[in-house]
């Protein structure tokens, strides 16, 4: 009866690294993961925007996390990466260094984010788990996305 109550509480979580830091993504939220080729660059976008691209007839808006996290720019010949997700029936690509595995954490050991969190972060953090060694940042895709139709709008 005790491993169905934490087997209940076990969410998986799709990991990728931007900018040194670990974050984790709800896995029912990612639809792909790929690597991005052929960006088309979009006039008077916010710096934000990567660009659009055609993902199996799907075009694509681009989002450069490191830029939306407020983090350094990647080196120019560093190797990127998208997550796929899915939202108000637009596909967006959320540019990443590098994805990880799936983890299946469980929610009740979950903590709040660190008070001294940068409020860009703790916009989209819903929380962090402690891994060896490591912080999880637990990310919530809708709010990602929130703060590029704020941008847009301003």
């Amino acid at each position: 009866m005790n491993t169905e109550t934490s087997a209940s509480n076990l969410k998986e979580y799709v990991t990728a690294t931007i900018g040194g830091q670990l974050f984790g993504l709800p896995i029912q939220q990612v639809q792909d993961v790929f690597v991005p080729e052929r960006l088309t660059r979009v006039p008077l976008a916010p710096p934000e925007i990567a660009g659009v691209l055609n993902l199996r007839g799907r075009i694509v808006t681009l989002i450069d996390m490191r830029d939306r996290l407020g983090l350094q720019p990647r080196a120019g010949d560093a190797p990127v990466m998208a997550i796929g997700v899915e939202s108000g029936g637009e596909s967006y690509g959320l540019l990443i260094d590098s994805v990880g595995e799936v983890l299946k954490l469980d929610d009740a050991a979950r903590e709040p984010n660190p008070i001294n969190l940068d409020p860009r972060l703790a916009r989209v953090s819903t929380g962090i788990h402690r891994l060896d060694g490591q912080l999880l940042m637990l990310v919530e895709v809708d709010r990602i996305l929130d703060l590029g139709i704020k941008s847009m709008a301003a």
